[in-house]
């Protein structure tokens, strides 16, 4: 087949409208629900009566028994075992907000159980992912007994080896894909493995350490319903575990979205003094939080102390900080992240150079690879993800200092970037990853090669199609058909992510109702009226008019003066302000007739 080629590599867009469901008139009228709200369920392949229920009215009853999970209660047993014999128990953990939530409920559970325990968390980029036999080894001299992993360890073979040398019992508690040889633990909890009827394999590494909280909760209540104290811990302890799961952008279906729901309604007001510190620090004091917030204003100051320095200290705000260490650190965070972002935009603006002066945009480059001396470690992964963002191609962005160069790989779907790396493994020291994400160590002379090779191998292997971002629509819509009621009614399919998109509508044969405006400190955003032509009348002009927003879609605002009509893809929201509310839409994409 012939490539497609591209002359420049600025992504484009095409609109995947969901097919029409025949019986969703049928169910809608027997559940007195409107046909959009049932084709939105439809398109989340929720057709059955129950299940639409359900997800409407989301319960904690519909959690999975922590029991259900092989290994639970073997790690249950061996935890109360050393909490009666005052043995030392270390929870190490990843780096990342996964991590961070995870080791932060387990941390409470056992202070609750009796226990103080601490807790180890590797360097990002001093000791990278996971399991460090150094630690272990460390650690071990420091007389720990039991290691409690969280969010990594299932993959560490060789390190469960070092562990049991070391005479430390090793409970790994992971949600990571599995390799074909498991490490040699105590007990392993994992919703993958094998042999078990769990049926959800999508739970986030803090989930996993919550439905091992849960059982010990069990444990110390002497029953299956825990105590009263118990009870308060696990439903705070959903906040966390809110974090974990959006921020690992794992599904949001099943019980993931029943943790996230209950968890999203008690950050606002959490009993954790650090949750408070880190609300209110981001702005957020008060009001409602939904999983955007979490994506894009809690999670990355999270991330910030383990992209820009240590995790440890975010560890310590929901841990073992009082109200005013918990502001001092969570303004600290909120300085790490401003950093971040900094340096980010600095580094993806170098990247962006790189690709120019490199001839990138010739329409030949479908695999990118783009390396600088000194590009901070920590944010090299989203700067790979800004770069896949603008140019639609599979990219690595490879950080050099010292000599010493390691890179950070983001795909896009459909393509397979560490079946790509085994294909250019002779010009890498170590790489390894997933289909979506990948890591990589390389000798600085090979970067060149590396980056033929990466290229020639897209260019040979990807489908043409995949070039171009596709915008998957759920329904077509009248400005009409979206007054309040049906728009609180989209908001109950909330949390929106991974699995449970933002639900994105289409609006045909619009026009502008109301010149539009640029808004913003740059001006690069527009606001605007818009309208049906359907609803025209002659004598009285436009019918319903809804305001319109599009964040950086300003370059939109002369056609939309010159175009007889447009085509409109958005998100619906209700925008509650200074007391009164109102339906408007988050412009996504247009076409202009």
């Amino acid at each position: 087949m012939a490539k497609l080629r591209i002359k420049k590599n600025i992504a484009k867009s095409e609109w995947d409208v969901k097919p029409f469901w025949p019986e969703r008139q049928q169910l809608a009228e027997k559940l007195s629900i409107p046909e959009i709200i049932i084709q939105l369920l439809y398109n989340r392949g929720i057709t059955d009566p129950k299940e639409v229920q359900k997800f409407l009215q989301p319960s904690l009853s519909d959690l999975v028994e922590p029991a259900r999970l092989i290994g639970v209660e073997k790690a249950v047993k061996r935890i109360r075992k050393a909490i009666a014999g005052d043995e030392r128990i270390m929870i190490y953990g990843d780096y990342d907000v996964d991590g961070i939530t995870g080791v932060s409920i387990l941390w409470h559970c056992l202070k609750l159980a009796g226990k103080e325990v601490e807790y180890y968390v590797p360097h990002r980029i001093d000791e990278g992912y996971g399991l460090n036999e150094e630690a272990i080894k460390q650690l071990a001299s420091e007389g720990v007994d039991v290691m409690i992993t969280v969010d990594c360890g299932i993959s560490a073979v060789h390190e469960a080896q070092v562990a049991k040398e070391c005479g430390i019992d090793l409970i790994i508690t992971d949600h990571h894909q599995m390799a074909d040889q498991l490490p040699e633990a105590f007990a392993i909890v994992h919703p993958g493995l094998e042999g078990q009827d769990y049926p959800n394999q999508n739970l986030c590494g803090a989930a996993v350490a919550f439905k091992l909280a849960w059982a010990i909760a069990q444990e110390f209540s002497g029953h299956q319903k825990v105590s009263p104290e118990f009870r308060q811990f696990l439903v705070n302890a959903t906040s966390l575990v809110a974090l974990g799961t959006i921020a690992d952008v794992v599904p949001l279906i099943g019980e993931n979205r029943v943790l996230t729901r209950f968890g999203l309604s008690g950050l606002a007001h959490s009993e954790n003094v650090g949750v408070a510190a880190l609300v209110q620090a981001c702005g957020l004091d008060g009001e409602k939080i939904d999983s955007t917030d979490i994506g894009f204003k809690l999670a990355p100051r999270l991330n910030a102390a383990g992209r820009m320095g240590h995790a440890r200290l975010a560890i310590d705000l929901f841990t073992k900080s009082n109200p005013l260490k918990a502001r001092e650190i969570a303004t600290y965070l909120e300085s790490q992240n401003k950093l971040r972002q900094k340096v980010e935009k600095d580094i993806t603006n170098q990247a962006v150079e790189q690709f120019k002066s490199l001839g990138m945009d010739n329409g030949e480059h479908y695999g990118l690879v783009l390396a600088g001396e000194n590009w901070h470690g920590g944010v090299i992964g989203i700067v790979a993800s800004r770069i896949v963002d603008k140019y639609h191609c599979p990219t690595f962005v490879i950080s050099i200092e010292d000599g010493v160069a390691k890179g950070s790989g983001r795909s896009i779907p459909g393509f397979n970037l560490y079946q790509a790396l085994q294909h250019c493994s002779e010009h890498l020291i170590e790489f390894g990853g997933h289909h979506m994400a990948a890591g990589i160590k390389i000798d600085v002379s090979k970067i060149d090669a590396f980056r033929a090779t990466f290229n020639e191998y897209v260019k040979d292997s990807i489908l043409e199609e995949k070039l171009v971002r596709t915008i998957h629509i759920d329904a077509e819509a009248t400005i009409r058909q979206l007054d309040i009621k049906m728009v609180e009614m989209i908001d109950r399919l909330a949390p929106f992510g991974q699995g449970n998109p933002h639900v994105l509508l289409v609006a045909k044969d619009l026009k502008l109702a109301s010149p539009p405006k640029t808004m913003g400190k740059k001006g690069d955003h527009l606001q605007m009226m818009v309208a049906s032509k359907s609803d025209e009348n002659p004598q009285l002009g436009p019918g319903r008019m809804i305001r319109a927003v599009g964040f950086g879609k300003a370059k939109w605002e002369k056609k939309l003066v010159d175009a007889e009509s447009f085509d409109l893809v958005f998100e619906p929201k209700i925008n509650r302000f200074n007391g009164n509310t109102s339906v408007e839409i988050i412009a996504e994409d247009i076409i202009f007739h």
